[in-house]
């Protein structure tokens, strides 16, 4: 890896990336801030349970709202922040490789004393740096918000560490694929199609699987399988194996998409 490549990428995707930080520090922030009112509101599980049960599971709210660690992983990781994570690993890992494919700027970088390997896996570095980011500065957010803007309603600090620490290792294995998706692409338009649509497959055969015991065989088909934040944060996955597991397969897709920069032909 070469660090003055690093810093380079980083500082010039330094602006969308605190985009994608301030808009999910904000929003989980005021899900925090807001959740005494919810939790005062008399019949609120009640109206939860009237539900189907599929339509429970897909807001992920199957046993109601018990605690504030419960709301912040049904109401925020269960939707908005599992959006913003996917936008940002597709787009960033588009612009890393095949943008600058597409566009010319990769005969610039390989004009330099730096090898494809040492490009490609810097390339791979900033892109997971940057979900780290996000991820980090949104764990930050959910700790303070709960202990400076609320009082009477605690937030299990160590769960809440594991559910973020989880939530990084499943997306960095979409970063990964979209990764390589890039890495082997020439155009961006069809790279992040690409991306896109494998990622949305992903994420509508896990709805679909919520949706009744008859269509649950398809949720094993898709890296969101790994990804419950309401189990994740209430203790009921194998979080080592879990994360082991997701963290070999990110490692073998990165490098797998090094392998294939430096082997492939380009239009340059």
């Amino acid at each position: 890896m070469s660090g003055h490549l690093y810093v380079a990428m980083l500082k010039s995707h330094a602006k969308m990336l605190g985009g994608f930080i301030y808009g999910a520090a904000a929003y989980l922030i005021l899900i925090v801030w807001v959740y005494p009112s919810i939790a005062d509101m008399k019949g609120f599980n009640d109206m939860i349970q009237a539900l189907p049960e599929g339509m429970r599971k897909l807001v992920g709210m199957e046993n109601g709202i018990h605690s504030l660690a419960d709301y912040v992983a049904g109401e925020f990781y269960g939707l908005l922040f599992l959006i913003i994570l996917m936008i940002y690993v597709i787009l960033t890992a588009t612009r890393l490789m095949a943008r600058l494919v597409d566009q010319g700027s990769m005969a610039y970088l390989l004009a330099t004393p730096f090898s494809r390997e040492k490009i490609a896996a810097t390339q791979a570095a900033v892109l997971l740096t940057g979900l780290a980011l996000i991820v980090t500065f949104t764990t930050l957010s959910g700790i303070a918000a709960s202990e400076w803007l609320i009082s009477g309603y605690e937030l299990d600090i160590p769960s809440f560490i594991k559910l973020n620490v989880l939530t990084f290792l499943v997306f960095s294995v979409i970063a990964a694929y979209c990764f390589l998706i890039s890495a082997a692409s020439n155009d961006e338009k069809k790279a992040l199609g690409l991306s896109a649509g494998i990622t949305l497959g992903f994420y509508m055969l896990n709805l679909a699987g919520k949706l009744s015991d008859k269509t649950e065989w398809m949720g094993n088909f898709t890296i969101f399988k790994a990804y419950d934040p309401i189990k994740m944060i209430n203790n009921e996955t194998n979080a080592l194996l879990t994360g082991s597991a997701l963290g070999i397969t990110t490692l073998l897709l990165i490098t797998t998409s090094v392998i294939v920069f430096k082997k492939r032909n380009l239009p340059l």
